[in-house]
Parts: structure tokens; sequence; C-alpha cells
């Protein structure tokens, strides 16, 4: 019973969790102490504070620094993976409906938040992260490209217009992320639906008979 002689709640936190569900709450920790304090200033005990948790519990996981931030470029490089093929199986079959689920992933609120942006940017920027990155996310960011050159490789032909399906892509690419470096950096940043409303109006410029920047004109 509680002091007042009513029945004790049960603790809505479990004081033991599975290892899982604790690796995974040190890494969403990871990712928004690396928003707040920047990637080289993270640090294990900022993580096990913001975790609320001990710092021999984060090293008990962890053990390192290094490896703690290596689990977390994996887990974000998964998570975004996951968003973007899962949007496009679940896309119609002509290549319009595929490139309007696909660069409408980039901004899918579970994927566009401020601590995923910065926790991306950081990755991105840290000079001495490069090689992890590398290593980590090289054949991800393969897999996404070769994927989007398809499809627009596709729009191409059957829109019967000029241009290069590899260089349309890649500016495609480039302007997504250039919408998630604003976001993070600019002093009075634009919002998530005028980022992507920024990138349908790229993908306009070379389909306009596929979009306007709101995104597909019509399914198909």
């Amino acid at each position: 019973m509680d002091d007042t002689g009513g029945i004790a709640k049960p603790d809505a936190t479990p004081r033991k969790q599975s290892r899982a569900a604790r690796r995974q709450q040190l890494i969403e920790a990871t990712i928004e102490t690396i928003a707040t304090q920047g990637f080289s200033r993270t640090t294990l005990t900022d993580v096990a504070r913001q975790a609320g948790i001990s710092h021999g519990l984060v090293n008990f996981h962890f053990e390192t620094k290094e490896r703690l931030l290596t689990e977390t470029l994996q887990y974000l490089a998964a998570e975004y993976r996951q968003n973007w093929t899962a949007a496009l199986e679940a896309a119609g079959p002509s290549p319009a409906e595929q490139l309007d689920a696909v660069l409408r992933a980039d901004f899918d609120p579970r994927i566009c938040t401020k601590p995923r942006l910065s926790a991306w940017c950081a990755f991105w920027g840290e000079a001495q992260c490069r090689p992890m990155y590398q290593a980590l996310c090289g054949s991800n960011d393969d897999d996404y490209t070769r994927t989007l050159e398809s499809i627009c490789a596709r729009l191409v032909a059957e829109d019967g217009q000029g241009g290069d399906p590899v260089r349309i892509a890649r500016v495609l690419r480039i302007t997504t992320e250039g919408v998630w470096l604003d976001m993070m950096t600019m002093t009075e940043p634009y919002s998530a639906a005028e980022a992507m409303r920024t990138t349908f109006t790229c993908a306009a410029a070379f389909f306009p008979r596929r979009f306007d920047e709101n995104g597909l004109l019509c399914r198909e």
C-alpha cells in the first residue's frame, strides 16, 4: 500500500529492462546528446545523464564512446534505409509514384526530426568519423543512389524527354540533403513541409508533367 492506505501503483518504468531495450534507450539518448552537445563534445557521462542512468551502465553496454557512436550511426543508417525502402514498396508501379514516395520518405516525421537531422549532420561533418561513415553507410548510400537513378531513367524514357538520369538523381539527392542542412544551420530555418516543397519544386523542374511543388500531380 502507499502512504495514504491505498493500493500502490506499480512502477511505470521498470528498473530492469531487457538488454535490447536498454541499448535502444542509450542510442536514442546519444542522438539527443549529439543534437545538443555536438559530435566531439558528446561523452558517455552526457549520454548517461540524458538517459537517466548510471555511467557504469553505459560502459557495460558499449564500453567506449567510439563503439557507442558506431552503433548509433548503424542504427540511424538502418532506420533510414528501412524507411525509404518501405515507402518504395508501398508505392504504385509507375516511376512517378515511386519517385514521389522516395522523396517524400525523407520528410517522414519519424525520420525528419531535429535530433536525428542534427546527428546526421554531425556524422557527415566530423572529419574523424568519415572513414567510419563510409564503412557503415557506403553500401546503403550506393543502393539509394542506384534506386533513384533507375527511377529517373524510367521517367525520362516514359516522358520521351532529354536529360541524364544520373545527373537528375544526383541533383534530387543533393537538394534533399541541402534542405536537411538548411533546417539545421539557418538562423531562422524553414519547416519540414517547406523543405519538402523545395525538393518537389526541383523534381517539377525535371518532370513538369508529373510533379509540382506539392508532389505527384496525379496517381496513375
